[in-house]
């Protein structure tokens, strides 16, 4: 942003169905982009091997993540293939009053919870892979579901596409390195964004002054 202009915060929502790229997005642009980062969500899930508490997701037992939600600890939560999940507030809305973007790998269940708590923060991406063969073989690539595992996902792609309506913008996951350009020049404009400016009033004041 232009020196002297303080602006607020984003949150930067890819969606997906499981296996059309959205992981591999999010990390990329992790990597490349110094002023975003990734929020961690609270789960009940397992932890999976290399996974590591408190940086990959938050792991707690399900009366834990019941109070939490109880409490309005949340920003969103839902729950997928039977397990919790669930965004904590406090330190999302820190990184945006710092004018920091806060990332987040969630589905339109939760996009639509984060648009009824701050709509003006939240930017929402739908990834759409570019085939159904290619979805289910990059399933299959990843080698880290049961057959049956991945048979749910595919069964449940069909709901999950039918939300793409409801982002602001669609990307089309078909080679990563253009996909990924998308979603920074995106990511680019939404940064300037007047609404999003702090001071601005007076910073265009003092310009115009005498």
């Amino acid at each position: 942003m232009t020196e002297g202009i303080k602006r607020r915060g984003l949150m930067l929502v890819l969606s997906s169905p499981s296996g059309a790229g959205k992981t591999t997005l999010s990390r990329r642009l992790l990597e490349t982009d110094s002023n975003i980062t990734m929020s961690v969500s609270a789960t009940t899930r397992a932890m999976r091997p290399n996974e590591v508490d408190g940086q990959d997701y938050f792991f707690v037992d399900a009366p834990k993540f019941e109070t939490m939600a109880k409490d309005g600890a949340f920003l969103e939560h839902a729950t997928v293939f039977g397990n919790r999940y669930g965004t904590p507030k406090k330190p999302v809305m820190d990184a945006l009053a710092a004018g920091r973007d806060v990332l987040f790998d969630i589905d339109w269940q939760g996009t639509q919870q984060l648009k009824e708590q701050a709509r003006e923060d939240v930017v929402s991406i739908f990834v759409l892979p570019p085939s159904r063969e290619e979805l289910e073989r990059r399933l299959r690539s990843r080698a880290q579901d049961s057959e049956d595992t991945i048979q749910q996902r595919m069964a449940k792609a069909n709901g999950e596409i039918s939300h793409w309506p409801e982002y602001d913008y669609v990307v089309l996951n078909s080679n990563v390195v253009h996909a990924l350009s998308q979603i920074e020049q995106i990511l680019g404009a939404e940064r300037a964004r007047r609404t999003r400016l702090i001071g601005i009033s007076e910073f265009v004041a003092q310009l115009t002054e005498g």
